[in-house]
């Protein structure tokens, strides 16, 4: 029986019924790779700037570095650095929107978010985003730094591409999204003077200041035409002076005037002139900016109305890099409709922008100031109220998407539905999973905040139910850090739900990551908590008993699932007890222990009551036909895996069908018929390299070595045992690794080439000697031969 709460989505369509049959194939078979679904070119950039006006050396400096009218590119890398508020992104999207026909293969924008209140992007998770918009998949996105930024590189390679990274921080962002090979540009915007980009890296660098005088003046001519027509030069001249002719500045001064056309401009300036020196100040390289900063933002809040106000402070709270109005409308308690009116006046004011439909973001700048304000205008209380709400909403909106998605939710996770605030409900599965996707950032950003702020049965519940969703979409090892902090989350208030589940999700996790030993001690901490939910404690055994199988200890997962029989047995429940009976077969089969397996499959068919799962019945008729086959007895398991393929077929399920093909032919190979073998695996490894499975790939790519051998091919089969071995290898699997290898072994050893082949039987026989099983012993035993006909 599958672990709870560890299904798969897949929403790749297709069936094996297409494929040719191969047996009556002459002349070459040759195992082509899928056809690569299009990945879209992308156009990742923002809009352009509306009103932008000047830079126009700044933009010619950049013309000539980056596009010179012949020859190289004098570089490929550009700073562009500034004090905060100057107009660096602003600039950098102007020239990128000029020149995107330069950059045929598209154009991927990172906001880095180094100068936001909360915690920058990290270069991992930039690399993964820009990773799965090149196609990959998150299953193949490498879990380390340096792996993931050399695919990142190799995927870049000859194509000509521009790559806008906004707001960084530090060089540790920057550098490992740098290209390798010349072709594509990378233009950087920050604060910082990022000199070690200069200095290693051989990046230029465009310094932008404030406006000159003039400057300053036509961007607020500019900003305020066709709203004021009377208004002198000297005192526009004068407000650009006090908006120490700052871009962002400016900006919002200009829109001040414009939304009061009939009040004389001098009039203005006196308002700004009073404006309190006591606002929280803001972070700048230069006081005298800070301080012009400060003032107008001041003066820009203060004019807006009670309920805006309140919303623009509280929005400050937020935690994500943007947000949408539903969020905000739970955050004010006030309707969708006057939120979408108050979220109207901010953008208006240029206190807030807008990036797509219903949703916004912060300058970070603005940011700190409305947070500033939350914290200096709004009683602690009422803060820590909003924020509950917010952690609420997102809290129960998550909830509903998962039940839309009917993904099947962890025993003992609880959302209850009295709250005041109105969470989203969905229609169907994808629009759940449109929100969740939108939302991931927000929805990490949010678990975060909930567990530094105490807020601990919130944290681990949005980290729980967070987890499978997220990591169809990411690589494994992703969601770990927020998994910690919830599992601290529910120890730090003793719930002992919240535990078990964390724990046994952090176990899932490190076993699908390939760590064994690490998934093992989760699994531990989940059962050495005391609990009275019948449904979590065959959770944490189930899945304790998968993590034995993974390390190969068969007899203590025997073990436990013994305990799980007499329980199930006790409790009448016979789904569970054909569960239980199938994993115990599943294990005896792993171990070598043939006979017993068979015993225990029958078992199993024999206790399946009419109502059972179809898919999960599936499964067992596979384990049933890989004992039979391993048996000898190919021909009695035919059947039962063209029954298995019909039911997933039936079910639409891609991944079972993938993984049923491959069994489909180790049973043609045990019959005799290679070709037709050969078919049915290259069908099988298309579907899994589509989906991103790469263990199963390999697996594939293994058999298929098999069949190459069978069919008289043994230089292309080790071809094929090499490749299974390489992934393996990469993933840290190091049982299959050493099955690869042995294949590999023999077939080198075929090909006359014993020094190799004794190579590489040395280390299939290390990685075997942590395993004392049936499998693991005649594995041995085959390899022995390879080892002394080299010293021969």
């Amino acid at each position: 029986m599958g672990e709870s709460g560890d299904g798969t989505r897949s929403e790749v369509s297709g069936s094996a019924h297409d494929v040719v049959q191969a047996r009556d194939i002459s002349g070459g078979v040759h195992f082509h790779g899928p056809a690569a679904k299009p990945v879209p070119v992308p156009r990742q950039l923002p809009a352009d700037v509306r009103g932008f006006v000047n830079r126009v050396s700044e933009l010619a400096r950049l013309d000539a570095m980056l596009v010179p009218a012949s020859g190289a590119p004098e570089t490929s890398v550009c700073v562009i650095a500034g004090t905060a508020g100057v107009g660096k992104t602003a600039l950098a999207l102007r020239w990128a929107h000029r020149h995107r026909a330069d950059f045929p293969d598209g154009q991927l924008y990172v906001n880095l978010r180094g100068y936001d209140p909360g915690e920058p992007v990290t270069a991992m998770s930039a690399l993964e985003r820009s990773l799965t918009t090149l196609g990959q998949t998150p299953s193949t996105v490498p879990g380390d730094l340096e792996t993931r930024s050399a695919l990142y590189r190799s995927l870049l390679a000859d194509r000509r591409m521009l790559i806008l990274l906004d707001n960084a921080a530090t060089v540790g962002q920057v550098r490992p999204l740098l290209p390798g090979a010349a072709g594509c540009v990378v233009v950087v915007t920050s604060r910082s003077r990022l000199s070690g980009l200069l200095i290693r890296d051989g990046a230029h660098r465009v310094t932008v200041g404030v406006f000159d005088e003039a400057e300053a003046v036509e961007l607020l001519r500019v900003a305020t035409a066709g709203y004021r027509i009377d208004d002198q030069e000297a005192d526009v001249a004068e407000l650009a002076r006090l908006c120490v002719r700052l871009p962002l500045a400016l900006r919002i001064a200009a829109e001040r005037a414009a939304a009061r056309p009939h009040m004389p401009l001098a009039a203005l300036i006196r308002d700004l002139r009073d404006e309190s020196s006591l606002w929280t100040a803001l972070s700048s390289e230069d006081e005298e900016e800070a301080d012009a900063v400060r003032t107008v933002f001041a003066w820009s809040y203060r004019a807006l109305s009670a309920s805006a106000a309140r919303l623009f402070r509280l929005l400050g709270i937020h935690p994500g890099p943007s947000f949408g109005l539903p969020a905000a409308a739970a955050l004010a308690t006030v309707s969708p409709v006057e939120a979408r009116r108050l979220l109207d006046v901010l953008v208006g004011a240029h206190l807030l922008e807008q990036s797509a439909h219903e949703r916004y973001q912060f300058h970070d700048l603005l940011r700190a100031y409305a947070s500033g304000e939350a914290s200096g205008s709004d009683s602690p209380t009422d803060t820590r109220a909003a924020l509950e709400r917010l952690c609420d909403w997102y809290l129960r909106t998550l909830s509903a998407a998962v039940d839309a998605l009917d993904a099947q939710r962890d025993p003992g996770l609880v959302v209850l539905e009295n709250s005041a605030v109105t969470p989203l409900r969905f229609a169907d599965p994808d629009a759940a999973l449109e929100w969740i996707d939108t939302e991931t950032d927000n929805l990490l950003a949010i678990a975060e905040t909930a567990a530094g702020a105490g807020l601990d049965e919130m944290a681990w519940k949005l980290a729980a139910l967070l987890r499978n969703p997220y990591g169809d979409r990411h690589p494994p090892m992703s969601w770990l850090p927020l998994g910690e902090r919830a599992l601290a989350a529910a120890r730090r208030s003793d719930d002992h739900i919240g535990q078990i589940i964390l724990s046994v999700g952090l176990g899932i996790t490190h076993r699908l990551a390939r760590d064994t030993d690490r998934a093992i001690e989760y699994h531990e901490a989940a059962l050495a908590v005391d609990t009275d939910h019948s449904g979590l404690e065959l959770l944490r055994e189930n899945t304790y008993g998968h993590a034995l199988v993974d390390a190969r200890r068969f007899g203590e997962a025997l073990e436990v699932y013994q305990r799980l029989l007499a329980r199930v047995q006790d409790a009448g429940d016979q789904h569970w007890e054909v569960g239980v009976l199938g994993n115990m077969a599943l294990i005896l089969f792993h171990a070598g222990r043939l006979p017993e397996a068979q015993a225990r499959i029958d078992d199993a068919f024999a206790a399946m009551p009419g109502d059972y799962s179809q898919l999960v019945r599936a499964e067992w008729l596979y384990t049933s036909a890989m004992i039979a086959r391993e048996s000898g007895r190919a021909a009695e398991a035919q059947p039962a895996i063209d029954e298995a393929l019909s039911i997933s077929r039936e079910q639409k399920n891609l991944i079972m069908e993938a993984m049923l093909e491959i069994e489909l032919a180790n049973v043609q190979l045990a019959l005799d018929r290679p070709y037709e073998a050969l078919a049915t695996l290259q069908h099988a490894a298309s579907i899994h390299r589509r989906l991103g499975d790469r263990s199963r790939e390999a697996l594939a790519l293994n058999a298929t070595g098999e069949a190459y051998q069978a069919v008289g091919r043994t230089r292309e089969a080790a071809d094929f045992h090499r490749g299974a071995a390489m992934v393996h290898r990469e993933l840290g699997d190091g049982w299959r690794l050493a099955l690869a290898l042995a294949d590999l072994a023999t077939v080198l050893h075929a090909l006359g080439d014993s020094t190799e082949a004794a190579s590489f039987a040395t280390e299939a026989l290390d990685l075997t000697r942590r395993y004392g099983d049936p499998r693991a012993e005649a594995l041995r035993r085959r390899l022995t031969p390879l080892l002394t006909s080299s010293r021969n």
